[in-house]
This record gives C-alpha cells, sequence and structure tokens, in this order.
C-alpha cells in the first residue's frame, strides 16, 4: 500500500467492468459502453475511436492497430493484427532512383496503407454486441462539436508545430491562428466527423473504397507517393497466433512479428536467471540488468525482426531456454557490456487501451499513427491524417524488415497480455515507441517479482538506452544514478517522460478488478 503522505494516486477498483486508457475522455466512453450493455470489445473500439479525434499527435484512423483478446477471460488469446502494407508500387529501387538511400521519418513514402479501420470493423463484426455506428458516436461528437484539449497532449502538440507548419492542410487543422492549441482550449475537427460518420453508416469499405480513399489517394499522389486506390481497396487485417513465454508461473503473451512483442519475450526470458526479488527495485543493481538484458534483445529485434515467417520452427529457437542462457552469460552484474552496436532507439507516440467487462472479456488494445502526428500530411476532404510507420523500413534487400510491394514493416506497438491457471489476468500495455519492451519488462518485473499493485508498477521509474546512453527519468534516485556510471554507464537525464501505460488486474478468488493509467500521461483508469 502507498503512503498517502506522498503524492500519488492509488489503483481503481471495481467489481462489474473497466476501462484504462491515456484519455479521460476515452475512458468515459468506454465506461458508457459497458454500462450499456456493450462488451470489451465494443468498448476498446469506442475509446480508441475518441483518442483518433481528442489525442490526435498519438493515433487516427490513418494509422495501424494490434489486439489479444481473451474471451469469458479464458487463457485461449486471440491476436489480431491490424497493420497496413506498403503500397505495391514501393520499391527500394524506385527509392532508390529518387536519391533515398534510408527511408525518410516524415512525408508521403513513409506512409502505409492505414489498417485500423479494416480491424475495428472486423473485430466488431466477430466479436462485438453493438453497431459501428453504437460505438463511433462518441468520437464523431468530439470532432464535430468539439473536445478540450488536456495538457499532456498540448504538451506533445506543440512540440510538432514544425512538422505541422510543413503541410499547409495539417496547419489549418492542428495550428488554429498559427498556433498549437493551448491546456483548455476547445478543437474540432469537422471533416473527421465527417469521415467518421461514413464508416458508422456503411463500414470499412466507406473508408477504404470511394471518395474518401480516392480523396487520400490524389493527396499522397500530389506529394509524390506511389500509392492507389486498389492498394487501399485492398486492405485486410489477419488473425495471427500469437507467440509467449513463462515467467516466474505467468503466461506473457505478444504479437508475433512483424510486431516488436518478441523482443519483451527475450528481455524476460534473460532476466529470469536472475533473482530480481532480492534486490531494491529502484536500485542500480535492477536497473543495469534490465539495460543489458534490453540491449540484447534488441540486437535480436534489428537483425531478425520483419514481416517474415512467424513460424514455431523460425521463432522458437529465439525464445528458448538455451538463447536466454546465452545471452544472459554475457552480462556482468558489475559492469556494462561495450561490445554492443548501439541499437538505434527512439520514442514516439501511441495509444493503448485495457478494458475488462462483466463477462470478463478481456482486450488488450493499441492504436498509433507512429511518431508525434504522424507523416504530417493531412488529406483536407477527409481530415485524415497519416501514419509514418513506413518509415521503419530498411532499404537493404537482404534485412528481414526491408521494403517491398505489400509489405508490413516492423511495428513498435505492441499489446501484452498475462494469463495463469488457465485464466486471463492482466491486459497490459507500456506506449512509448522502441520503448515499450523495456517498458513492458519493466511493469511486468515490479507486479511478478516486487510485489507491486499495478499502479506503483505503473508509476515506478523508468530507464531506457538511447544513442549509447542510459536515459533516467528525473524520479530516479541520485545514488542508483551514480553506481550505474560505477558500472560504466553513461547516464543522461530523460527530456520527457517515458512512454505511459494502463494495466487492468482480474482477481478472480475476490471476483474484482485493479486498474491503473499512467500519471505521464492525461486518462485514468475507471471501473463500476
Amino acid at each position: 500500500m502507498r503512503d498517502f503522505q506522498f503524492p500519488g494516486r492509488s489503483p481503481v477498483r471495481a467489481m462489474n467492468g473497466m476501462a484504462a486508457t491515456s484519455h479521460p475522455l476515452s475512458t468515459l466512453a468506454a465506461l458508457d459502453v459497458l454500462r450499456s450493455g456493450g462488451n470489451a470489445i465494443d468498448a476498446a473500439i469506442c475509446a480508441a475511436a475518441v483518442q483518433a479525434v481528442v489525442e490526435p499527435q498519438s493515433t487516427g484512423i490513418g494509422g495501424d492497430c494490434f489486439m489479444l483478446f481473451c474471451p469469458a477471460g479464458t487463457d485461449e488469446v486471440i491476436a489480431l493484427n491490424g497493420s497496413g502494407r506498403a503500397p505495391a508500387a514501393a520499391t527500394i529501387d524506385r527509392m532508390k532512383a529518387l536519391g533515398i538511400t534510408t527511408m525518410p521519418t516524415f512525408g508521403p513514402h513513409t506512409v502505409t496503407i492505414p489498417g485500423a479501420i479494416d480491424a475495428w470493423c472486423r473485430l466488431q463484426q466477430d466479436h462485438g454486441k453493438l453497431s459501428m455506428a453504437d460505438v463511433l458516436a462518441p468520437a464523431i461528437r468530439y470532432a464535430e462539436e468539439g473536445y478540450v484539449i488536456h495538457d499532456r497532449v498540448a504538451f506533445d502538440w506543440v512540440a510538432s508545430a514544425e512538422l505541422l507548419e510543413k503541410d499547409p492542410h495539417a496547419s489549418d487543422i492542428f495550428l488554429p491562428g498559427g498556433k498549437a492549441p493551448k491546456p483548455g482550449d476547445v478543437h474540432r475537427q469537422p471533416a473527421l466527423g465527417q469521415t467518421l460518420k461514413r464508416i458508422a453508416a456503411e463500414g470499412r469499405d466507406a473508408f477504404y473504397k470511394g471518395p474518401v480513399a480516392e480523396a487520400m489517394v490524389r493527396r499522397l499522389n500530389a506529394l509524390g507517393g506511389v500509392h492507389t486506390v486498389e492498394d487501399f481497396a485492398a486492405a485486410a487485417c489477419d488473425y495471427v497466433r500469437p507467440i509467449s513465454t513463462d515467467y516466474r508461473g505467468m503466461r506473457i503473451h505478444q504479437v508475433p512479428p512483424n510486431n516488436q512483442g518478441l523482443t519483451a519475450l527475450v528481455m524476460l526470458n534473460i532476466l529470469s536467471g536472475f533473482d530480481l526479488g532480492g534486490l531494491d527495485p529502484n536500485s542500480a543493481d535492477r536497473f543495469h540488468l534490465e539495460v543489458e538484458a534490453g540491449r540484447l534483445a534488441y540486437r535480436d529485434r534489428n537483425e531478425r525482426i520483419g514481416d517474415a515467417d512467424a513460424t514455431a520452427e523460425v521463432l522458437s529457437p529465439l525464445l528458448s531456454a538455451e538463447r536466454a542462457q546465452h545471452l544472459r552469460s554475457h552480462i556482468d552484474p558489475n559492469k556494462a557490456m561495450t561490445d554492443l552496436p548501439d541499437p538505434k532507439l527512439s520514442t514516439s507516440d501511441t495509444v493503448y487501451i485495457s478494458v475488462v467487462d462483466a463477462d470478463r472479456n478481456a482486450v488488450s488494445f493499441i492504436n498509433s499513427i507512429y511518431y508525434s502526428f504522424g507523416s504530417g500530411i493531412v488529406c483536407p476532404e477527409t481530415g485524415v491524417l497519416l501514419q509514418n510507420r513506413g518509415a521503419s523500413f530498411r532499404l537493404d534487400p537482404s534485412h528481414p524488415n526491408a521494403l517491398a510491394p505489400g509489405k508490413r514493416p516492423m511495428h513498435t506497438i505492441m499489446p501484452g497480455m498475462v494469463t495463469r491457471e488457465g485464466r486471463a489476468v492482466m491486459p497490459y500495455g507500456v506506449m512509448g515507441g522502441d520503448y515499450q519492451p523495456f517498458g513492458h519488462a519493466h511493469l511486468l518485473t515490479s507486479v511478478i517479482d516486487f510485489g507491486m499493485d499495478v499502479q506503483q508498477a505503473i508509476d515506478s521509474s523508468r530507464v531506457f538506452y538511447q544513442d549509447d546512453k542510459v536515459v533516467a527519468e528525473r524520479s530516479v534516485p541520485e545514488k542508483t544514478v551514480a553506481e550505474l556510471r560505477e558500472k560504466g554507464h553513461d547516464v543522461i537525464s530523460a527530456e520527457e517522460p517515458l512512454g505511459g501505460g494502463q494495466a487492468i488486474w482480474i482477481d478472480w478468488e475476490q471476483g474484482t478488478l485493479t486498474g491503473a493509467s499512467d500519471p505521464r500521461k492525461d486518462g485514468f483508469a475507471a471501473g463500476y
């Protein structure tokens, strides 16, 4: 239990249903869906749609999503890959002919076909109880009538003003009066509201065929993109077989590649060989092991993960005990490794949503446009802001993540699910681009090894590894920073909070739910 004389928040506790998101309007909309008879799938889609309006720097209908779902709280984990593909005309040779030798971060060549709407509609059809019109209604209302800008949203928004200024349509919508909105300002996106209305009435084809798709293609082509209406019409999500590993008797589930969830499982396999529970959770010893495990796991990610064959024959060796022991043997508990390449990691924006309903359907849902405000490109007729997920492609044809027609890029966004003894016990996720495997490992070890409740685990101080340096949040104790330096780490202070996160713990014996949301964002958990 936390010390109530210090700032902080308690976890939220309820018996029926619960939602946890990074934005208050999203959490409240999801809870309204649950209380009006919708299930966890309905609520998650509703929450994602609301955030696509009110948290536009982090997500949108021009982006992608992934989901893990445990029906009725069983350990039958259903995984859905809702990530989009490169256009059919996108080739390495074409990029090189344009003088592009590495994938740009922004612009039309980074825009993969958005997968989120196809995934939402498929999930609603297969597992939802309500209609798309029902679950999209709150998002439509906020887009048309307006929403209040929250503080963390404003913090991120102003940092992207330079990107938004480069696109006149993005500037018109997102820099009203030439400036980023401030906390407390009211913002509207009427064109996006009309597009959402079309989807609510006509389903996925309203987005991928006809006037909306044609307008997005025209906008991209005008900027030099190679997208076609056929690329949009062919968009399709896939149910995939989840991957998992055992950690201290818990089963940790992730979406397989092209998703980077494998990286978190490799980190946990490495850490399972250390007695973390015997350490101080804020100690240099704990953070050192986390950093070193991460550096090794990210090397595997950078060399091996792409839109490749995610079969057991390919993935099992990477998740084997033998592989974990081999990687673990390189870690000196007292000294930082000096022979690993810089994994070249960065942080970015995402929204993660955790929902459990009265029937204990458990949903772990993540939706993103990648970097803050994605590609920076807006289609003015539709109000759709397009993602820049293709920025992660490589232009080396021998690399697993090489650009190719119709190929999905390696994805950073990764929902997590924990099961035990035949039941789901925690849908969870941590946002932050490349930081996410670090965040998953940190959250899970805080709960499982250190016995923290989910809010304490999400609140706890974080570190990351970036530009060959350990990046530490300001809450990391000075003594810990000094001892990390003694171990050979170059430690710097984080300029921004590291990620965000949500989780809901299911207590089957008591029949209760315990939820948490990250104070690094604007949101909260709520239940009834």
